[in-house]
């Protein structure tokens, strides 16, 4: 039986010498207010340019669900994701958006990014 880890697995790129972007939605975060212990819901949206590094999934996953009993301040839970994903990876570019659902009223969204120094998106393709 599948436990929570603290720690990814990684493999690597299979193209490293492009940049591509991978999108993960990640519906089911959990974790929980250090204020009142009531647990908080997120979708969490992963977007990232590889550079010799991925993330497998279930070892994401596994890692996500090791915050579902633990107390932490939206701002501080995002950070702390994007934190480490970005040790594990060393991404180009890594962006976590971070959608909190609603709480006494108020929704939240963390939106959090890092990029290698010196890097640059490639120019956006219009097509007709």
């Amino acid at each position: 039986m599948a436990t929570p880890e603290k720690s990814f697995e990684t493999f690597a790129n299979p193209a490293p010498d492009r940049d591509y972007t991978i999108r993960l939605s990640l519906p089911e975060f959990t974790c929980l207010c250090p204020r009142t212990g009531q647990p908080d819901f997120a979708v969490l949206e992963l977007e990232y340019v590889p550079d010799r590094l991925c993330v497998e999934l279930k070892s994401l996953k596994l890692y996500l669900w090791s915050f579902r009993d633990r107390g932490a301040f939206h701002e501080a839970v995002s950070n702390e994701i994007a934190s480490d994903l970005g040790a594990a990876l060393s991404p180009r570019f890594l962006r976590l958006t971070a959608r909190f659902n609603v709480r006494g009223g108020i929704a939240t969204t963390i939106v959090v990014e890092r990029r290698q120094p010196g890097w640059e998106p490639g120019s956006p393709v219009h097509l007709p």
